[in-house]
């Protein structure tokens, strides 16, 4: 048995302390009204990390960014990619706590005319996933799928998909996806299926 005792003086207000009727607490400031608002500069043809750190100079800290070319590649070096569009028009003005999405491609390539949307099935049915990254192929399709990648070219072991295009696929595009195995062969980008 454990007894709690208190002191009955301490229960009393001081002489001379307000009484809590007469405190308002301080009314919190919105996050509407302390997000302070910025016209959003053109990053487009800037290198990715240029971009990112010229947006928090201007006060945007949520970045994100993305493979333009729809090979779900991750941006692992930033200075190694540009950036080719982003997700607010240079000059809106928006609030500095929007999240800024810069659509990007590695150095050496070419910036496509549009982002390339990442494939999915649709309606349960199997996508066309032949050109695309083995990578965003393995994530159009349900995390339970069995998936078999083999290389059409040689019998290399396929280690980074995002790197591998799809060659030929199993079920064809079209087909119902009900649990069956899954079945590509792909090379890597640069060659020829």
């Amino acid at each position: 048995m454990v007894l709690v005792g208190c002191d009955p003086a301490a229960t009393e207000p001081a002489p001379n302390a307000p009484s809590q009727a007469t405190t308002a607490p301080e009314p919190s400031p919105s996050k509407e009204n302390s997000t302070e608002k910025k016209a959003v500069p053109n990053f487009v043809g800037m290198g990715l990390q240029s971009a990112q750190d010229a947006a928090q100079a201007e006060g945007f800290y949520s970045l994100r960014s993305h493979d333009s070319a729809g090979r779900d590649r991750m941006q692992a070096f930033d200075r190694n990619w540009k950036v080719c569009s982003q997700n607010v028009k240079p000059g809106k003005t928006v609030g500095t706590d929007t999240t800024l999405d810069f659509g990007a491609v590695k150095l050496e390539e070419t910036c496509p005319a549009s982002d390339k949307q990442a494939p999915e099935a649709v309606r349960g049915k199997m996508p066309d996933l032949v050109g695309e990254s083995v990578k965003a192929a393995r994530g159009a399709l349900d995390s339970g799928a069995s998936i078999t990648v083999t290389d059409s070219a040689d019998d290399r072991m396929v280690l980074m998909e995002s790197n591998w295009k799809v060659c030929t696929q199993q079920p064809a595009a079209g087909t119902a996806l009900n649990g069956q195995p899954v079945e590509f062969t792909a090379v890597k980008f640069e060659e020829s299926c």
